[in-house]
């Protein structure tokens, strides 16, 4: 079975039920006449929707699945399949895909490329299956890139290093002694490191005066709380709970420094928007965040997790350090930067 072109442009836009599917969807919105998303759950408002299951879990749900999928691509006829995140998503649909002349592009997210792959052959193989047959692929840095083409090996991918771009809202920088932490409350994200280096950072005379917002949410909310408590830091750490991004750009704009430091990590829009605001990052020692950060230029990669990591970041020229970072983000980083590169994949795949 085969599609036709025409120059009503559809995508068929695939991915989970996440506010990053919602965000990229507004992206390219522009390029195409009309986008249809396949997710696993209806969060998507009153934008067009199918639910697709794309779990594999029960072998015996499988089929199943795919001939959903294979029901939608048949229903729609995209001219373009837009998968996002190399797991299951991606090998439902590109199994159900194989029946199509459709060009597919696969965007890795992190986890898909950093982690799963190294957890078990299973996985290791589906994401090998899902690299191998997606026409177009693309990452959000030079590191996970490389990692894609080792898991597949036999073959040279063309890997597009392209991220999802920030939306800059007008910037007005009302810095504080405050210090900004926004990623989820899992174990990955080492929350627990960041508090216990701002208690020995609050103990010294540069740092008695300073606080610690603490956004987001997770499993490890209520230890991160206790932890405070234990650590008797008082009124000088902030939990904010989840925010808006109205709240986020806030915080951004009044913090001096942001820190996070997850154990694995591709390019992080958070570190992106914090660069944009003005804030100071000071980051995990991961070759994605290296991409962005020259330590002692304009930014700290941390290389103690159990020190005082949060006083080297003052041996920095914070204006100068601000400004180049303004610069980094307005040329590779910024909403427009992100369309023109996918713009350009779109272009080449509706010419394939």
């Amino acid at each position: 079975m085969t599609t036709q072109q025409s120059s009503h442009k559809k995508l068929l836009l695939v991915g989970s039920a996440s506010v990053h599917v919602l965000n990229f969807y507004h992206l390219v919105k522009e390029f195409f006449d009309e986008i249809l998303i396949a997710s696993n759950d209806a969060v998507f408002g009153d934008l067009p929707f199918v639910n697709v299951d794309f779990n594999i879990r029960n072998p015996l749900q499988i089929p199943g699945n795919i001939r959903k999928m294979k029901s939608v691509i048949e229903d729609f006829k995209p001219d373009i399949i837009h998968i996002h995140q190399a797991n299951s998503v991606a090998w439902i649909t590109l199994k159900a895909a194989a029946d199509f002349a459709i060009p597919t592009v696969l965007t890795a997210w992190g986890d898909d490329i950093l982690v799963h792959p190294h957890q078990n052959a299973i996985l290791k193989k589906m994401v090998h299956f899902n690299l191998l047959n997606a026409d177009f692929l693309t990452s959000d840095s030079l590191y996970m890139a490389g990692e894609m083409q080792k898991l597949v090996p036999e073959k040279n991918l063309k890997v597009t290093v392209a991220n999802f771009g920030i939306e800059l809202l007008p910037v007005t920088l009302k810095k504080e002694k405050v210090i900004y932490s926004n990623r989820l409350h899992k174990p990955m994200y080492r929350v627990d490191k960041i508090i216990k280096a701002f208690a020995k950072f609050h103990q010294t005379s540069k740092g008695s005066d300073w606080r610690l917002f603490i956004a987001g949410s997770g499993t490890e909310t209520d230890a991160l709380t206790d932890l405070v408590n234990s650590l008797n830091l008082g009124s000088a750490v902030e939990f904010k709970g989840w925010l808006g991004p109205a709240e986020n750009t806030a915080n951004y704009q009044t913090a001096s420094l942001f820190i996070s430091v997850p154990n694995s990590d591709a390019t992080s829009v958070s570190l992106l928007e914090a660069m944009a605001y003005g804030c100071i990052p000071v980051l995990s020692n991961l070759p994605a965040n290296l991409e962005w950060v020259l330590d002692g230029i304009n930014g700290v990669i941390v290389k103690d997790l159990d020190d005082d990591f949060i006083t080297p970041a003052f041996d920095l020229n914070f204006s100068e350090a601000v400004a180049l970072n303004s610069t980094i983000i307005k040329s590779r980083a910024t909403k427009e930067v992100s369309k023109s590169a996918f713009g350009l994949i779109y272009s080449n795949a509706l010419r394939k």
